[in-house]
C-alpha cells in the first residue's frame, strides 16, 4: 500500500490524540505498579493476587491503537498513482514486409522475429484497446481494421507475406485512414479517441523515390500529416548493418545483396510526427522495445483513492484488539 498524497490531511492530526492515549495508558500502568508496591504486607498481597499479570495484557490495547492509526490514515483520504488501461485508445501496428525482411542477421529471420514479437506486443496490451494491423511493401494493405479482437490481429500477423519494394509513406497514410474511419464509426465524443502508430521497418523507402520529397506518398510528408492529426508515430528500426538477402539476377541465378537497416529515416519520421524512435537488432531488444511501448500506449497513470485497504486493515486490527481484550480479561482494556 503506497501513499503519495492525502485529500483530507487535517485528519492526520488525530494521530496526536492516539499518541496521547498511548502515553496515558503507559502512565496509568506505572501508577498502578507504584500503588501495588506501597502495599506493605507482601504475604497478604500474594494471597490476594497470587499471580502477577503478564505482558500479554498489553496486546489488546496495542492492537486497538494500531487499528486507530490505520483508520486515521484512511480518514485522511490517501491517494496513489495507479496504472489504468487506456480502453478507448487505438494502436495501428504497421509492419514492413519488403523482401529485405528475409535477412537472417536476426535468426531465424528479421521477418519471423518481427512476427513473433508483434504477437507478444498485442498480448501485452489491454483487452479493451483497439488494435489494427497494416503491412506495406510496394503498396500498403489493412489486414485488420482497429478492433478489440486481439486474436484476429495475431492471426493476421501470422498470415503476413513478403513482397517487393518499400512504400513506407503509404503504410503510414493507410494507418491514418483506418484511425479516421474508426473515429467516424464511434462518433459521439467531443474528440476522437487517442491514437498511436507503431511502425517497424528495416529499410529506406523506395516507392516513391526517396529523393522525391514533394510526393504526397513520401514517408516524411506522411509523418507531417500524422503530426497534424495528433497521431504520433513510434518507429522501430529493426535489423543490423550487415544483413544480406539473396535476390534473382538477370542470368536466372541468385546474388547476395546487402540490406543494412536504415536508422536515419525512421528517426526522422518519429521526430516529424512527435513520436519516439527505437532501435532493435535482436529478438531480446525488440521485445524490450515493445514492452516499453505497451506501458506508454496501453496504460496511463492517474491519481486515485487508496483508502479502502487502510480502512479494512484498521477495522480488522481494531476488532482483533477488542476480541483479545474480551478473551484475556473478560472486558475491554
Amino acid at each position: 500500500m503506497s501513499i503519495s498524497n492525502f485529500t483530507a490531511q487535517i485528519w492526520l492530526g488525530f494521530l496526536i490524540v492516539i499518541a496521547l492515549i498511548a502515553l496515558g495508558y503507559v502512565v496509568v500502568q506505572r501508577n498502578r505498579r507504584k500503588h501495588m508496591l506501597t502495599f506493605t504486607n507482601m504475604q497478604l498481597l500474594e494471597k490476594v493476587a497470587p499471580s502477577r499479570p503478564g505482558p500479554f495484557r498489553h496486546v489488546a490495547i496495542a492492537l486497538m491503537l494500531i487499528g486507530l492509526v490505520f483508520l486515521t490514515i484512511a480518514a485522511a483520504g490517501p491517494t496513489a498513482v495507479k496504472k489504468v488501461p487506456r480502453n478507448r485508445a487505438t494502436v495501428m501496428l504497421v509492419m514492413d514486409v519488403s523482401l529485405s525482411m528475409e535477412a537472417t542477421d536476426v535468426a531465424p529471420s528479421r521477418f519471423q522475429v518481427a512476427k513473433d514479437a508483434g504477437k507478444e506486443f498485442v498480448d501485452g496490451l489491454p483487452k479493451g484497446l483497439n488494435i489494427g494491423f497494416v503491412t506495406f511493401a510496394g503498396t500498403a494493405s489493412v489486414l485488420v481494421m482497429p478492433t478489440t479482437n486481439h486474436e484476429a490481429v495475431k492471426a493476421a500477423i501470422d498470415s503476413a507475406k513478403l513482397a517487393e519494394r518499400t512504400a513506407t509513406g503509404e503504410g503510414i497514410i493507410t494507418a491514418l485512414q483506418a484511425i479516421d474511419t474508426l473515429a467516424t464509426v464511434l462518433g459521439g465524443a467531443s474528440e476522437p479517441p487517442p491514437a498511436r502508430i507503431v511502425l517497424m521497418s528495416d529499410g529506406k523507402q523506395t516507392v516513391p523515390a526517396f529523393e522525391d520529397f514533394d510526393d504526397p506518398r513520401h514517408e516524411y510528408v506522411a509523418a507531417r500529416l500524422a503530426k497534424s492529426k495528433d497521431v504520433p508515430i513510434s518507429t522501430i528500426s529493426f535489423g543490423t548493418a550487415w544483413g544480406t538477402v539473396e535476390i534473382p539476377d538477370t542470368e536466372g541465378g541468385r546474388s547476395r545483396q546487402r540490406v543494412p537497416v536504415d536508422d536515419e529515416s525512421l528517426r526522422e519520421i518519429a521526430k516529424l510526427s512527435g513520436g519516439d524512435f527505437f532501435k532493435a537488432s535482436s529478438m531480446g531488444e525488440l521485445t524490450s522495445v515493445y514492452d516499453t511501448l505497451e506501458q506508454q500506449i496501453g496504460y496511463e497513470l492517474t491519481r486515485g483513492d487508496v483508502s479502502r485497504p487502510w480502512l479494512l486493515l484498521g477495522l480488522l486490527i481494531t476488532a482483533g484488539g477488542v476480541v483479545t481484550g474480551l478473551l484475556y480479561r473478560q472486558r475491554l482494556p
